[in-house]
């Protein structure tokens, strides 16, 4: 799974602004086409934590979206969501239980403000069925 999330970039007269289509509480806006995209990722990024961190529902990005942009969150962010999909509905007990770690060390793990290890994050994916794959892009 890929975590990016669609947004609608806009030709201003002073530059160019960034709308996701999945969080309107998310926007942005650049002089440049590149300022506006790198805005947009970091904007993307604390919209997700914030909404990671205070429990609130997080939506899956929409795809094929014309004309749209795909902007992903940073890595922290996107091993929080890729996690948190892959356990589905298992509890944070039963992943600390896989990992043979404690429920405080497992939910940490779920925390997009804590940056576990790749060894720790490898061992997540192997004990939810899942492999890590890195992609740099």
């Amino acid at each position: 799974m890929q975590i990016t999330y669609p947004a609608i970039v806009t030709a201003e007269q002073d530059g160019f602004t960034v709308q996701f289509v999945d969080l309107d509480e998310a926007f942005t806006e650049g002089d440049t086409m590149e300022e506006a995209l790198f805005n947009a990722s970091e904007v993307l990024t604390l919209t997700l934590e914030g909404r990671l961190s205070e429990n609130l529902p997080v939506p899956l990005p929409s795809k094929k979206i014309k004309g749209a942009h795909y902007v992903a969150p940073d890595a922290k962010t996107q091993a929080v969501m890729l996690l948190r999909e892959a356990r589905g509905e298992r509890t944070l007990s039963d992943l600390a239980r896989a990992l043979e770690t404690s429920w405080p060390q497992a939910k940490r793990l779920e925390d997009p403000h804590h940056w576990p290890s790749l060894k720790t994050l490898d061992k997540a994916a192997r004990v939810l069925g899942k492999r890590l794959v890195l992609t740099m892009v």
